[in-house]
């Protein structure tokens, strides 16, 4: 029966580290760290994490704002909210909470985030730095730097010698991630939705990570026995067992069935999904320290 990776008790563990963090750079430079979240409209599911992420960075001891717009915001209109979070010296994180009304126009919204201060990962400076391997400047699109986060609970820092595949490959996830197995020294295969044999392809993988989207889609002959699986997929599904109108979430592994094969498996809900607001805290808190030029922790 394969181990399983708390994404719970990993991110509090991470959290625990900023909070320190945040603590010291005020200690050290009368500064507090500064998030800043901007939503437009009223989709209750985006209200949702925006209300979460909230919550989190106050625990970390951060300053929060949130800015929230009327659904019939014009893209000018956004745009100057983004450029007086630029320009203001008490944000050093800004966050565009996607996805925006169909009016508006995402890509030039988040290439106005100053690259210093975008802590989602989005920018093309980011993606690029990251493209080039440089971590040290750069900023990494929460998700898959949590799941890399978990991976190193299971494997360490370095990967030399071992096979990942990644399915999926999404500018959000699934090529940052690779880009990350690779600086780790890990040999990855980029898989999607037009390879040819993906099941055989997978079962060559010490560490497969899947990001499709599509329900339970990997199953246990996908897997070589004793692999690490990183599910990041999440599907909500009907409940009925719990009640009239209830649901529950799986994600893009038949989790039953996988963790009798795999060593290492993160569950759904409790895996991957509690490191991407953790990572988002992090970058915040990596963000403030290059500002103030204060040494930046490891998290």
């Amino acid at each position: 029966m394969a181990k399983r990776i708390d994404g719970k008790a990993i991110a509090a563990d991470v959290i625990g580290k900023v909070t320190a963090a945040s603590a010291a750079l005020k200690a050290e430079k009368d500064v507090v760290p500064g998030l800043a979240v901007v939503i437009v409209g009223d989709d209750p599911a985006s209200h949702t994490y925006v209300a979460a992420k909230g919550r989190r960075a106050k625990e970390c001891g951060f300053h929060s704002v949130q800015v929230t717009l009327p659904a019939e915001t014009s893209q000018a209109e956004l745009e100057q909210v983004v450029r007086e979070l630029n320009d203001d010296p008490t944000i050093h994180g800004i966050l565009v909470q996607l996805p925006l009304p169909a009016h508006l126009d995402e890509f030039p919204v988040i290439q106005l985030i100053r690259p210093e201060k975008d802590v989602d990962g989005l920018s093309i400076v980011n993606a690029g730095k990251l493209a080039l391997g440089d971590t040290k400047t750069g900023l990494i699109s929460c998700t898959p730097a949590g799941a890399m986060v978990l991976i190193r609970s299971i494997h360490g820092s370095d990967l030399s010698g071992l096979d990942a595949v990644v399915i999926g490959r999404s500018n959000l996830f699934g090529k940052p991630m690779g880009q990350l197995l690779l600086q780790a020294n890990a040999t990855v295969t980029m898989a999607h939705s037009r390879t040819a044999d993906l099941p055989e392809i997978c079962r060559r993988a010490d560490i497969l990570i899947a990001a499709t989207g599509r329900a339970e889609m990997v199953k246990a002959d996908w897997v070589k026995p004793g692999a690490t699986v990183i599910d990041v997929g999440i599907t909500r599904i009907p409940a009925p067992e719990r009640g009239e109108g209830k649901t529950r979430l799986i994600g893009d592994v038949d989790y039953a069935a996988v963790e009798k094969v795999a060593g290492a498996i993160t569950p759904v809900p409790g895996g991957v999904g509690p490191m991407t607001i953790t990572m988002l805290m992090a970058n915040t808190m990596i963000a403030a320290c290059r500002d103030n030029g204060v040494t930046v922790p490891d998290f």
